[in-house]
This record gives structure tokens, sequence and C-alpha cells, in this order.
């Protein structure tokens, strides 16, 4: 007997969008949670902006999110990669890794509910890792007994750990924000957004934040925050 196999194309979309203060990917947490009051706002699109979609979603407290890699959608792919976590220098399968340059261009995060907007057709979040305008292809809740696993190695993950700056700022440039947005943006600057072969202490970068320029520099393990405009 000759079994066949048709392939087709499956053509998926956007059932929303993700809403950040990010704007651009540079300086985007390169994991979710990692940045834990970081918000967000996934806003459906109107085919599916149905407040009886988000029907029980009020008793989970976290989501999978299933996205697209937005900005790296024409960029050559490889079979290896080089992930931040190790230097940038080391490569590693890239099935073994997270990176954003996969052959689909797919993401897949994990984010904490922090109000169901249902007559909004919108989910406020905290904790992701997306760019503003990324779009989302599928929403499932985060199930504990199937989801977490606690004992699982993690890889090369299990023997490197971000090592975070230290952020140096003037009170006037604090003084631009509230309380919390600050602490997101100084929990974002410590975890270095500069790609991690860079090492230049005289270079100054720029970070988008709710709608600012942040400009900075780093030396010795220092994040200067030299502007804000």
């Amino acid at each position: 007997m000759v079994i066949i196999f048709y392939l087709c194309t499956m053509i998926i979309e956007p059932i929303a969008y993700f809403r950040s203060p990010l704007t651009t990917k540079f300086g985007v947490p390169r994991q979710s949670g990692i940045v834990s009051e970081l918000r967000g706002r996934i806003e459906f699109v109107d085919r599916y902006a149905r407040p009886e979609a988000l029907r029980g979603m009020e008793h989970f407290d976290y989501l999978w999110l299933i996205w697209g890699f937005s900005e790296n959608v024409e960029a050559e792919k490889h079979p290896t990669v080089r992930p931040p976590l190790l230097g940038g220098n080391e490569r590693v399968g890239v099935w073994a890794s997270r990176s954003p340059f996969r052959p689909n261009n797919l993401g897949l995060s994990s984010v904490r509910i922090s109000r169901i907007l249902a007559d909004e057709a919108a989910i406020e979040v905290l904790g992701g890792d997306l760019m503003d305008g990324t779009p989302i292809f599928d929403v499932k809740p985060y199930l504990p007994y199937a989801d977490s696993h606690p004992e699982a190695r993690g890889g090369f993950t299990d023997n490197h750990q971000w090592q975070r700056l230290q952020v140096e700022m003037c009170p006037n440039h604090e003084a631009l924000f509230k309380a919390d947005d600050l602490q997101v943006l100084k929990d974002l600057l410590s975890l270095d957004p500069r790609p991690h072969y860079h090492a230049d202490a005289t270079r100054e970068y720029g970070m988008s934040f709710k709608g600012y320029d942040v400009r900075f520099r780093v030396e010795n393990n220092v994040l200067y925050v030299l502007g804000i405009h």
C-alpha cells in the first residue's frame, strides 16, 4: 500500500498586535519575564474583537503568545547562531536557541495578565519581550500543571547568567518619568541593550522608550545615561 502525503501551505494571519513603550527592537528584553513590570497591551484585530472570546481568561495568571519576528523577515538564516548570553562569540544550533533568526520567524513568550478589557477586546500584560506593533498569531493560557518544569535542564543558560549593569542617571533625567516607568527603564538599561560584541566605552547608543530617545554609553559595567530627548 502506498501512502501519499500532500503538502500544503498554511496561511496564518495576525489575530492581534502588541503595543509597547519600545518602538524599536533595540532595547527589547531578550526573554519574556526578565523585566517583570514592563507593560504591554494585546489589541485584537476587528475580526476577532469579540468580548466572548476572552470569557474565562480572568481565571488565568499567564498567557503564551505566538508571534512574528517582524524585523527579521528578510534576514539570512543559518543552522547555527551566536546567543548573546554566550557573549555573541560561541555558536550553537538554531534549534538549541531562542534566536530571532529562524526559518519561520516565529516567537514564543510567556506574559503575566495585568488586566482584561473585554469591552475593548484587549489584554494588558506585564513582562513581554515584544516591540510595539508586533503581530500576534495566537494566544493560549499558561497551564502550571503542564507547562511548568522547575527541575528541567536549561542547556547553556544553566551556567551563564545575565550580568546586569549599574545604571547612572542624573535627577533631571529621572524626573521625566513616573516612578514605575523609571524603574522599568533602568531595568531595561541594566540588561545592556548593546550587541555583545561591542565594547567601545566611547560609543554612544540610543534606545527608544515611551517616546523618548535615551542616549547612553557603557564603561566598566556601568551604563551612563548621557541625555534623554
